[in-house]
């Protein structure tokens, strides 16, 4: 079995191992590894399944809450949603395939998670979406390359979640240069289970089989762990093998035959195999248990002719499982699965020896300690160091911004890809498939279902603004779960727990490292603050192309709940003659501000002290405002200042706007914790009252109504502001089809 390997050094390059981890290794096994085993080595030790770099820094996320049931460790976080139902979600990235192969890196990205999901024993019920490329708008090569890429990634994730049967309830997308190289792909998905019929990823007890069930396994996505977890160059951009290919309609099948299996007591543990695919699905399922795992490898059901044990650990091919079943129920499990036309196959049992034993056609050709591969796992403490470009990054050129009247900065920035509708993204998704949607992608702010089974409703939301984690990498990623917190709360919706993907450059960077650990410093400061802890979560690292790292994305998904489906708050304005109110305080915020990006061309500036407590008093008026029934709608104040608030929200509604600020400049500033409501002239004394009571700025700024959207000394005509809103992205992607 330990046959001895020739070319050491080339065999760890291709694994991307040191020779440090090759002496560990050694140590580990108590001789030299086979080439089995390096692979297995190199796929458990990767950035993608370690978290090497990054799990010190992870460490002290606050993981717990009364409404917490699972936090991190497991396939997704659940949280208790009330009346016996849990909500099960997590978020994933799957950067790297998507840019070397759009549509299948999408869409393979998508069925991951859902099947994260449905492996914990919930039926996934909504998805969402944070996308991020680069200059897409000109003729350049990279402009035409970053629109084949938004329409194959759209294409990829609207065909995979469609054919599930899952709806794409909402997301974001923005732009920003640095995702020229390395676009981003971080996908969402939530289910929903009984609280007490969640099921773990487990292998225990001696003697239980472990079966394999779903697709073949093939060569597709060989080494993608490894792939995912070093930067891009030119080369290694060809590097189409290692991009898994999917089958949504063989998922599909998947999730129906595990909900029926679900409904038995045959199951002990199961697990999706994911990235590192049966590597890491075995080792992780023993792991958890501290048991020991027999697998023969020559009872895979095989998609390919010729495939080595090497192949059959290492493939990424999509949509397969490992069940730890109590033993005797080998042939009715496997009955369900054939029944849904579904290869279903006992290849290994629970042992207590600790160790992974790999045998093929009866020869034992790995054989591995369980523990010391996860638990001796590289934690590396990578050289930190504040980036050199801070330095000049405070300076903000505002006297260029106060060149410009407020009517030519508003002309600029309402056509901005950021600002403008995506229903050319979001038409090519099914986001009323299952009928539960109560605020569809498109509609601002948070999206939103109902649950049949309690009558409440959950609101989820995904943000990053991603200039601000430039400019400040603590206060940008501290940021970002507030925003995500505040799209919860229009709605009208408690913020209860997030999910992240921490998408960074090259670890290797010390500067790169800084930002990460600022931005998990500031996620863990914010969480704590507003009492939304992490349950679930992915790092990405090497988001790197060429030298060029991206902005530090921590994309956050934020989920709520509202105790009455009837009583889901809209973004939308309803009647004539309602008043506009602005909830907050408004302090010329202009650090890293849409105008700066658009009108001055720069990524610069400050961002002031965060003031939680006012965060909490803005989600609590909201909150409080729907429930007493006083709020026609809400929309929280951010990108692009009030100034874009109104306008939105007027374009989506149909309906003019008139508002008188006084704030001069100040309509486009971007000082968090705000929003704007609109009530009744009847409600308008009850809100004022509230807000006094809760301690939060409140003032009339305006009226709903008329044919044009007037804020101070801008304005624009209706129809102009729908045709630019409605119609520039279409113009933009479609430019050269």
């Amino acid at each position: 079995m330990s046959e001895q390997l020739e070319n050491i050094d080339e065999v760890l390059a291709a694994h991307k191992l040191s020779h440090a981890d090759y002496e560990h290794m050694k140590e580990i096994l108590k001789r030299e590894p086979n080439f089995v085993e390096v692979g297995i080595f190199s796929a458990m030790w990767s950035e993608h399944c370690s978290y090497k770099s990054s799990k010190k820094y992870l460490n002290g996320f606050p993981t717990k809450a009364p409404w917490v049931i699972q936090g991190p460790g497991e396939n997704a976080g659940v949280i208790d949603i009330g009346d016996g139902m849990a909500a099960v979600f997590k978020m994933e990235s799957h950067n790297h395939p998507s840019y070397i192969e759009p549509f299948q890196g999408a869409a393979t990205g998508v069925g991951g998670i859902l099947r994260d999901i449905f492996t914990m024993g919930a039926r996934p019920v909504a998805n969402l979406n944070a996308l991020r490329f680069g200059d897409v708008d000109g003729n350049s090569d990279t402009n035409k390359y970053q629109r084949h890429l938004v329409r194959g990634v759209v294409d990829g994730i609207g065909s995979y979640g469609n054919c599930m049967g899952v709806p794409t309830i909402g997301g974001e997308m923005t732009f920003e240069s640095c995702y020229n190289g390395n676009i981003l792909v971080n996908a969402f998905s939530l289910g929903l289970a009984k609280s007490d019929e969640i099921f773990y990823g487990k292998a225990e007890g001696t003697g239980n089989p472990v079966i394999y069930v779903g697709s073949k396994t093939g060569r597709d996505g060989l080494g993608g762990a490894v792939m995912s977890s070093d930067s891009f160059t030119e080369e290694s951009k060809k590097l189409r093998p290692t991009v898994q290919v999917g089958d949504p309609f063989t998922e599909k099948l998947l999730l129906e035959a595990c909900m029926e299996l679900f409904q038995t007591d045959y199951v002990v543990g199961i697990q999706d195999m994911g990235a590192a695919g049966l590597t890491s699905s075995s080792f992780e399922m023993a792991g958890r248990s501290g048991s020991g795992m027999i697998m023969h490898l020559d009872k895979v059901p095989a998609r390919e002719e010729g495939m080595t044990p090497y192949d059959f650990m290492l493939s990424e091919s999509q949509e397969r499982m490992l069940i730890c079943a109590k033993k005797g129920t080998e042939d009715k499990i496997i009955e369900i699965f054939k029944k849904w036309d579904l290869d279903a196959e006992t290849i290994g049992e629970v042992t207590d020896t600790g160790n992974m034993e790999l045998f093929w056609y009866g020869e034992k050709v790995a054989d591995i300690p369980v523990d010391p591969v996860s638990e001796e796992a590289p934690i590396l403490d990578r050289p930190t160091k504040e980036p050199e470009y801070l330095k000049d990054v405070k300076d903000a050129n505002l006297e260029a911004l106060k060149a410009k009247s407020n009517q030519e900065i508003f002309d600029i920035i309402v056509g901005s890809l950021e600002v403008v509708d995506k229903a050319w993204v979001y038409n090519q998704y099914d986001s009323t498939v299952q009928t539960n949607t109560e605020k569809h992608p498109g509609s601002l702010d948070a999206s939103v279902i109902r649950v049949k089974e309690n009558g409440k409703a959950l609101a989820m939301s995904s943000d990053c603004n991603t200039r601000y984690c430039y400019i400040d990498p603590f206060k940008g990623a501290a940021m970002a779960v507030m925003e995500s917190g505040r799209n919860v709360a229009m709605s009208g919706a408690r913020p209860l727990a997030i999910t992240d993907c921490l998408n960074y450059g090259n670890p290797e960077n010390p500067e790169v490292m800084w930002q990460f650990a600022q931005g998990c410093e500031g996620i863990k400061e914010a969480c704590k603050e507003l009492s939304t802890p992490v349950v679930s979560g992915n790092v990405s690292l090497y988001n790197e192309t060429n030298g060029v790292s991206i902005f530090p994305t921590p994309a956050i998904a934020m989920v709520g709940v509202n105790d009455d489906a009837n009583n889901v708050l809209t973004s939308t304005f309803k009647n004539d003659g309602d008043v506009i109110v602005l909830l907050g305080k408004t302090k010329g915020e202009f650090g890293g501000s849409l105008a700066l990006k658009e009108v001055v061309v720069e990524v610069k500036g400050e961002i002031s002290p965060l003031d939680y407590q006012e965060e909490l008093k803005l989600w609590d008026i909201v909150i409080k405002a729907n429930e007493k029934g006083l709020l026609n709608s809400a929309k929280d104040v951010n990108l692009g200042g009030l100034a874009m608030a109104v306008a939105k929200a007027s374009a989506i509604s149909n309906m003019g706007a008139n508002v008188k600020s006084d704030l001069g400049l100040n309509i486009f500033d971007e000082s968090p914790s705000r929003a704007i409501v609109t009530v009744s002239k009847d409600n308008l004394n009850a809100l004022l009252d509230l807000a006094k009571e809760i301690g939060i700025e409140a003032r009339e700024i305006g009226t709903v109504g008329g044919d044009e959207v007037v804020v101070d000394d801008v304005k624009i005509s209706l129809d102009n502001l729908k045709g630019i809103y409605f119609n520039k992205f279409k113009e933009v992607i479609e430019q050269d089809l």
